[in-house]
């Protein structure tokens, strides 16, 4: 008798284990032979993995199907210096979904992770479920939740998910009439992605107006994403971000977590994509998550469910915890960023296995922890100017130095020139503390973000300092 067994991807028939049975006084005596036996799997065991994306974000996502014993073949599309250490780097465009499925293909893809939004829009795991493909993300049309904030509040007021309340605006005469009868402080959002920078919270009039001019006027800073606005009453509260992992029907809950959006310290100066964050977030209590489940969680699902829309993938979930309880702010279509890099690695689990039975439907087969694992937190290393002009190509050093504590230091805006690493991006590096407490995680952060060094670096001194406050007041 003869297995055939798999390697790689493919199928090695050529391999064969052999045995034979034989009695021996009362016994069955069986002797296997292995021949040309190296490291071979059983079918559908180990998998190639595809990491889609090349920031922070996918760094960590790479980092952590790495782990996975299920994981066989890395490759990253197009990546970053950083995720060279840990597979195949592979050219691609990120918002052409016919590339991103070629490149499964021509590699012996089993399952691709899809890091940012772009290419989730743009309907990239609708492509690979046409060719037969798998990846795990949401399709395009339930990826709108992110793509349209127009959108994602109707199917918030239709399935009476709490939220603000709001009007959306496609010229800017009607929406400057709107503001003229709701006076500051208030919110105006670009419907369409602007790189989590199209949410402006207006504290004047003035502010309103120009937010809109901008945005329906003749400058039309986000193009064709802010040509519909959706206005928004200011909900006054505490931020915090829930991610869960969905599919279609069943869901698991990741760690909470509390994102630093503006620049400089005391949230000072303009939006940026994130300058810092830790996990879990304080203010979310066991309580408060309940809610968020009954209330948020799984009319959205059930509600996209219904609508012919069911939601696979990471769905991203930015509350408000106001006086009358939590509201959502967002939802985006994947891990967040910097979120992501703190969140997966308090999964106490195996993330490539979750998002596997996710993608396949079958979360509720598996024994998902419940429990998190301690704290993280991560701090942003800054180009000089960002989230405005800045410079590239500032050699970088100290990264083994700043890792000798246990932190991780995970790329962003990094790329290779002439054997030198050198900088590429507004936000450079996240450098992430993992600890039994925040304080801890906090420490090993900072400490080793001193170490990493490049002209023009900058960062907040202050991430973390809600969620120290609120533990105090806990006794915690």
């Amino acid at each position: 008798m003869s297995w055939s067994l798999r390697q790689g991807g493919k199928e090695a028939g050529a391999s064969r284990i052999l045995f034979t049975i034989k009695r021996d006084v009362g016994r069955v005596v069986i002797t296997f032979i292995f021949l040309n036996f190296p490291s071979y799997k059983y079918k559908d065991s180990l998998m190639n993995i595809l990491v889609v994306g090349s920031g922070g974000r996918e760094h960590a996502i790479a980092l952590a199907v790495k782990k996975s014993p299920l994981c066989d073949t890395l490759v990253c599309a197009p990546g970053n210096p950083g995720m060279a250490n840990l597979g195949k780097c592979v050219p691609v465009d990120v918002a052409d979904p016919k590339a991103i499925a070629d490149l499964a293909v021509t590699e012996g893809i089993d399952l691709a992770v899809i890091g940012p939004e772009i290419p989730l829009v743009a309907g990239v795991v609708d492509e690979f479920r046409r060719r037969g493909l798998r990846a795990f993300g949401p399709t395009a049309a339930a990826a709108a939740l992110e793509g349209s904030k127009a959108f994602s509040k109707e199917i918030m007021k239709k399935y009476g998910v709490p939220t603000a309340a709001f009007e959306t605006f496609t010229d800017l005469a009607s929406a400057k009439k709107f503001l003229a009868c709701h006076p500051a402080p208030i919110v105006v959002k670009a419907s369409g992605l602007a790189a989590g920078k199209g949410a402006i919270v207006c504290m004047t009039d003035k502010e309103a107006n120009d937010a809109v001019e901008e945005m329906l006027g003749d400058k039309a800073v986000f193009g064709e994403s802010g040509k519909t606005v959706v206005i928004e009453e200011f909900m006054d509260g505490e931020e915090a971000s829930i991610f869960v992992v969905c599919d279609g029907k069943d869901y698991v809950i990741l760690s909470s977590a509390q994102d630093h959006k503006r620049v400089f310290d005391d949230d000072k100066g303009p939006n940026t994509g994130g300058m810092g964050a830790y996990s879990p977030a304080p203010v979310v209590t066991d309580a408060l998550l309940d809610e968020v489940k009954k209330t948020i969680i799984e009319p959205t699902l059930k509600g996209m469910a219904a609508e012919g829309k069911p939601y696979t993938g990471v769905l991203y979930v930015g509350i408000m915890v106001t006086a009358k309880g939590p509201k959502v702010v967002e939802y985006n279509c994947r891990l967040g960023d910097p979120e992501c890099q703190i969140v997966l690695p308090l999964y106490d689990g195996d993330v490539l296995a979750l998002f596997d039975a996710a993608e396949k439907g079958e979360l509720a087969k598996l024994n998902a922890p419940k429990a998190t694992k301690g704290s993280s937190a991560i701090v942003v290393l800054a180009s000089a100017g960002y989230p405005g002009s800045y410079e590239k190509g500032k050699v970088v050093t100290g990264i083994e130095e700043a890792e000798k504590n246990g932190a991780q230091v995970l790329h962003a805006g990094t790329k290779m020139v002439d054997g030198k690493l050198v900088t590429n991006g507004g936000r450079v590096f996240g450098v992430v503390g993992h600890g039994e407490t925040l304080k801890a995680a906090l420490d090993i952060a900072y400490e080793a973000a001193e170490k990493v060094q490049f002209e023009g670096k900058f960062y907040r001194k202050d991430i973390g300092k809600k969620g120290l406050a609120r533990l105090a007041k806990m006794g915690k």
